[in-house]
């Protein structure tokens, strides 16, 4: 620590911090544009200029800019010197001689660090009436509006989307005071990150498009905390909502988790909220019933003779999963996953449970020192761990400069130093991957050579480990330098996950962590949905025995949670299933193959509109809340399973998490995941609502002038109302970000313990699962992969913008879809005689016709596998590792 003097008093400070920083984390309202807690200091605004003082005898003292000063003890500086408060009043003035007077139209009003930093200059009058400068604005994609008249060239966008998020296509163009942020071209940006832009950039130059359509300003958006419910890394997020209809997400700070940053997907994909798809009311033989006729209905076949099963479902909550186990019996209880991945996560689990090795959170990747990732494209199956694995290759440079005396947070500097040392990300992958570009090798190979490499990796760290037999020389020397890369790390970092569908690449990634001297190993595995973990977790049987019960007549009817089951087991399989079934009811938000073959329809409320535990790949269980309730006869899933148990005493949702606590050891910490239902600030619920929210009355008089009552919300500690306390509560309840002069996203360093660090009252979210105790190594080593002539394996690669099943139904991650089309390596393609953009038949080995598509060549896809997008509808036919056969299809049978 350092004892500084500001303005006369003393604080104590963290040593080797710059002075904005540590300013900023002592409450005081310095300015400042250029500099942000993720991206260090550039110094280019000029506008945090304090007064520094050589000693007690210098009353002068010398303007400095903060952000570029780094803190010293006994350091003397003044925020408050009127020399210091004239130069930032005049810097932003100077800086405001061509930004437009347009806040009332601007969509950045009202949440915008511009305004707040120039009110809090002191700057209110505008004295410049000469011309301004003008730019044409370019068609960023469907996620992004841009205004770039609005710019006062901080840098902010550039340094985020090329420096921290590896991006190419947006850049700097021009000089001086003339400057251009944008493409060389209109069109979409491709980074998988660019919404952060939206939230990065302090005026209003990038813009969300999705939140245009339906725009409403900050403070009448109605909001909660939440969960992102489209993928396994558990990001925070806070949905706004207005007039019942979900207008935005933007990022929720966790210190832990997502940071400051969310992927693409988890900001745009909220679109299905609000889809014409939703499930508005319940049916029974596709007609609609009330919500009572539709609960004694239930009710009743309930009471039937035979067993009711029920199958769970990975993007429901542990609530709603308990409620439905509770409901049937463990024994009917299956976990509603194809049996692959069922396979995969019991794997992990028993991993996490017993393997010994800790599974990082997303912070503590970023500290990764070596990293090693087998058999993932990061980017496409957990976004935001990617962009912590770019920030991990940094830490080399990191060291460089500390060796040099360059503080971390002088980025320009660091930076400069990344040609010099970089730590080594290996990547081992079925074709090429987004992180390449950070890479310092990659290996391409099917499942099998991507799990015997790692066996290899492995044997090499530590001889006592299998080895794999017949490996080539190419690969054993690429183990052996990967090995000894690692075997150097402090904290060396294992990656690997579900998107192979193989259980050797998951085992071979253990032997590899197992083998790793280091005391600090990492082992973090990626998982499809956001709460594959929990659902694993709980347990239960396979879909198969799911099949073979009701098959067998040992069980005629079927409750079917959240799942759409047509995306997990190929369709002519379900259908027998469904077929066979007496009753098939099905709880679910969404029109799908699955609903559409129900006898009985619950409407489900969605994440907006429910509350609910989920459980994140780290182990980390979180709460969501509703943002605003849910349109009757819209119920949440755990509502409609409870509202038909005989006597329950879980009519709240409080009582049913903990009797989920106390059914399962390893979830017993779920309800220290937040408070309850009954937390209160100084008598009062949390308020959803901005203290500027307009009024109730205005908002229905189009219904009826009469000002309707409140809802009340007894499930959460939160009311549907602006009067309560947003200051004081915890962060697993903070709904809105805050404080006096500070209104946009900027806020959120008044509510962290140190700027950039961990919020006050520690991060949402409760760790379930410690490492413990260790496992023995995994020997069954696959033989190599060999290519079949005449037939090629289905290899599902996963897409951001085309895997996730909600997110699809969003308009604007529809636009960003993946060309529709199948990838050959080059070598087969000629084989077929065939090139990108013609169509290839793809049959099944008995010859029945699957599909007609175009072609991709892919240089990377090894030969003898057939890359296609997991997840898009017209490739569920299509599952993971099936082989088929290929042909050139004629020009009649192209689609």
């Amino acid at each position: 620590m350092a004892r500084i003097e500001i303005d006369g008093q003393p604080y104590d400070v963290l040593d080797g911090n710059n002075l904005l920083s540590a300013c900023l984390s002592l409450g005081f309202d310095l300015p400042y544009f250029c500099w942000h807690p993720a991206l260090g200091s550039a110094g280019a605004c000029r506008q945090c200029a304090v007064i520094q003082y050589k000693d007690a005898e210098d009353q002068r003292g010398r303007l400095v800019m903060a952000c570029m000063t780094p803190v010293a003890d006994k350091m003397r500086v003044s925020i408050d010197a009127e020399p210091v408060r004239q130069f930032r009043s005049d810097n932003i003035e100077l800086l405001m001689t061509n930004h437009p007077h347009d806040c009332p139209v601007c969509e950045e009003g009202g949440e915008c660090h511009l305004q707040d930093m120039t009110v809090m200059t002191g700057h209110t009058v505008r004295r410049y009436r000469g011309l301004k400068r003008t730019h044409n604005n370019q068609n960023l994609g469907p996620f992004i509006n841009h205004e770039m008249n609005r710019c006062i060239a901080c840098y902010r966008c550039v340094r985020f989307y090329d420096d921290y998020a590896g991006g190419h296509d947006l850049q700097v163009f021009g000089m001086h005071n003339n400057v251009y942020f944008g493409r060389f071209e209109d069109g979409a940006l491709e980074s998988e990150f660019s919404g952060n832009l939206v939230e990065v950039c302090p005026t209003g130059v990038f813009t969300d498009k999705t939140f245009s359509a339906h725009y409403a300003r900050k403070w009448d958006l109605q909001t909660a905390p939440s969960v992102c419910a489209h993928c396994g890394l558990g990001c925070n997020t806070a949905p706004g909502e207005r007039y019942g209809e979900l207008r935005r997400v933007i990022n929720r700070y966790n210190g832990e988790v997502n940071g400051y940053f969310l992927c693409d997907r988890g900001r745009f994909g909220y679109g299905f909220v609000n889809s014409p798809k939703r499930i508005l009311k319940p049916r029974l033989n596709a007609q609609d019933i009330s919500a009572e006729a539709s609960e004694n209905h239930f009710r009743e076949l309930l009471k039937a003779d035979k067993p009711v099963i029920g199958i769970g479902s990975p993007r429901a909550s542990l609530e709603a999963n308990f409620a439905l186990r509770t409901l049937v019996g463990e024994e009917n209880f299956f976990l509603g996953l194809e049996d692959t991945e069922h396979t995969l996560l019991n794997a992990i689990i028993e991993l996490m449970r017993h393997g010994g090795i800790h599974s990082p959170s997303l912070r503590e990747v970023e500290q990764a020192d070596a990293v090693l990732i087998l058999g993932e494209d990061v980017t496409h199956s957990a976004p935001r761990l990617a962009l912590s694995l770019r920030q991990a290759a940094r830490n080399a440079s990191f060291n460089l400069a500390g060796s040099l005396h360059i503080l971390p947070w002088q980025d320009a500097a660091v930076r400069n130093l990344e040609n010099q040392a970089q730590s080594p990300v290996f990547i081992a992958s079925i074709c090429a991957t987004r992180l390449d570009d950070v890479a310092a090798n990659t290996y391409r190979g099917s499942p099998e050579d991507i799990a015997r490499l790692g066996f290899a990796i492995a044997h090499s760290l530590d001889e006592s480990a299998p080895a794999p037999a017949a490996l080539g020389d190419a690969e054993q020397a690429l183990a052996s330098t990967i090995a000894n890369s690692l075997k150097r790390a402090k904290r060396p970092l294992i990656v690997s996950g579900t998107s192979c569908a193989s259980l050797d690449v998951i085992q071979a990634a253990y032997n590899v962590a197992k083998a790793l001297p280091a005391t600090d190993t990492q082992l973090t595995f990626t998982v499809p949905e956001c709460n594959s973990l929990g659902l694993a977790i709980m347990g239960g049987a396979t879909l198969q025995q799911a099949f073979e019960r009701i098959g067998t007549g040992l069980a005629d009817s079927v409750i079917i949670l959240e799942n759409d089951l047509y995306r997990r087991v190929p369709g002519p399989e379900l259908d027998r299933f469904l077929e066979t079934a007496a009753h098939v009811v099905v709880i679910d938000s969404l029109e799908n193959k699955t609903a559409a073959q129900a006898g009985m329809l619950l409407p489900a409320a969605v994440f907006a509109e429910s509350e609910g535990t989920l459980v994140n790949n780290e182990g980390r269980a979180q709460r969501y809340f509703p943002v605003y309730p849910a349109t009757d006869p819209v119920r949440g899933s755990w509502q409609w399973l409870t509202s038909v148990m005989d006597d329950s005493q879980w009519r709240h949702h409080d009582a049913l998490t903990a009797a989920c606590a106390n059914a399962f050891p390893d979830l017993a910490a779920i309800i220290r995941a937040a408070p309850g239902a009954d937390y209160t600030v100084k008598g009062s619920k949390i308020p959803r609502q901005p203290h500027r929210y307009s009024g109730r009355t205005a908002m229905h008089a189009y219904i009826n002038v009469s000002e309707p009552g409140q809802p009340h919300d007894p499930e959460t500690p939160f009311a549907f109302s602006m009067e309560g306390d947003t200051g004081h509560v915890p962060p697993a309840l903070l709904p809105v970000i805050w404080a006096p002069g500070w209104n946009s996203n900027q806020a959120i360093n008044q509510f962290q313990q140190q700027t950039g660090g961990h919020l006050c009252g520690g991060d949402p979210g409760v760790r379930l699962l410690e490492a413990a105790g260790t496992l023995p190594w995994f020997g069954d080593i696959p033989p190599a992969f060999k290519p079949e002539q005449g037939s090629w394996r289905v290899m599902p690669l996963p897409h951001i913008f085309g895997s996730e099943e909600l997110s699809l139904q969003s308009p604007a991650i529809a636009e960003r879809l993946p060309a529709f089309c199948v990838m050959l390596n080059p070598v087969d393609a000629e084989t077929l005689k065939v090139d990108s953009g013609d169509h290839v038949e793809i049959s099944t080995l008995l010859g029945i016709s699957i599909l007609t598509i175009p072609v991709r060549i892919e240089l990377t896809l090894p030969q003898g596998l057939l890359g296609i997008t997991s997840g898009l509808p017209a490739f569920q036919s299509m599952k993971a590792w099936a082989k088929v056969t290929i042909k050139k299809a004629n020009q009649e049978g192209r689609l």
